[in-house]
């Protein structure tokens, strides 16, 4: 019995010894690890930098359009997982972390089709901030919401709309879809369109039109100001009055003004109108015109 007691002891002592023996091994391996991934940690602000500072030189246009605190956030991401794996690397423990990564395959295509939505937002939005087509602050229009920005988030970004609510738009869908900035083009062009019956006096209405558009205060670049005949359907005139306004201009009030004096001009000239049928908006993109 004691012989028996006496062996288990010594299998114990065994394999604490075999234990102690590969732990003394791997400690040379574990100090350098921790203190090569230390320094990655403490340097990974300005190996960034650098990286950052690299990237504009290879892409000098990039320099304007991307959002600097975004840019070296990434870079730094990117370094504290090379880091890491180097760390790994010099403990032993690569094979292990490989293996593990290859187990979660089958998991990782499960939740990869599970999150692939707020994955996409979340690149979306790192993008948008790198884009920078817009920023908090600006007026955009985006679908069928417009408003002012409040915040851009990693999910979604969030505007404050014309009548005062808060919106969350999924920073995919604006990535995925046409939006416009209308603080980035601080000129505003307006277009009117206006039905007038065939029978009327359309070369006088267009002249009147005209007129009134070239006299409000707010009108800037006179000379392009003009009022154009669009289509002919069932006997009635569609025309359209399209003017610039002035840098700064309040466009609620502009379109109020134009529409009380057009009213008034052809009321005078005893011309009826049947109805104005829509207002459109646009502001210049370099030398062309984008309609909003």
């Amino acid at each position: 019995m004691e012989k028996n007691s006496l062996s288990y002891i010594e299998v114990v002592y065994r394999v604490l010894e075999n234990w102690y023996m590969k732990f003394a091994e791997l400690t040379p391996k574990l100090v350098v690890g921790i203190l090569v991934f230390s320094f990655f940690l403490f340097t990974s602000k300005y190996l960034s930098q650098i990286a950052v500072k690299l990237f504009h030189k290879f892409f000098p246009k990039s320099k304007k359009e991307s959002s600097l605190v975004t840019l070296i956030g990434v870079f730094r991401f990117l370094i504290m997982i090379m880091g890491s794996f180097i760390a790994l690397e010099i403990m032993g423990f690569s094979g292990f972390l490989w293996k593990f990564i290859g187990s979660l395959g089958v998991a990782g295509v499960i939740a990869g089709v599970a999150l692939k939505d707020l994955v996409s937002s979340i690149f979306s939005g790192m993008l948008i901030g790198i884009d920078k087509a817009f920023k908090v602050g600006d007026y955009v229009s985006i679908g069928a919401n417009s408003g002012t920005v409040q915040e851009i988030g990693f999910l979604t970004t969030k505007i404050i709309s014309d009548d005062g609510k808060k919106v969350y738009i999924p920073n995919q869908v604006i990535f995925n879809s046409p939006f416009s900035n209308i603080t980035a083009s601080p000129q505003r062009k307006i277009i009117l369109n206006f039905e007038i019956p065939a029978d009327e006096d359309i070369s006088k209405a267009q002249k009147g039109i005209l007129a009134v558009v070239k006299n409000l205060e707010d009108v800037d670049r006179l000379d392009t100001a003009e009022v154009i005949f669009t289509d002919l359907k069932q006997g009635v005139f569609n025309l359209q009055a399209k003017f610039w306004i002035k840098v700064g201009s309040n466009i609620v009030h502009v379109k109020d003004e134009a529409f009380l004096k057009i009213k008034q001009r052809l009321d005078a000239d005893s011309i009826l109108l049947v109805t104005p049928t829509s207002i459109s908006i646009s502001q210049p993109v370099g030398d062309g015109e984008k309609e909003a």
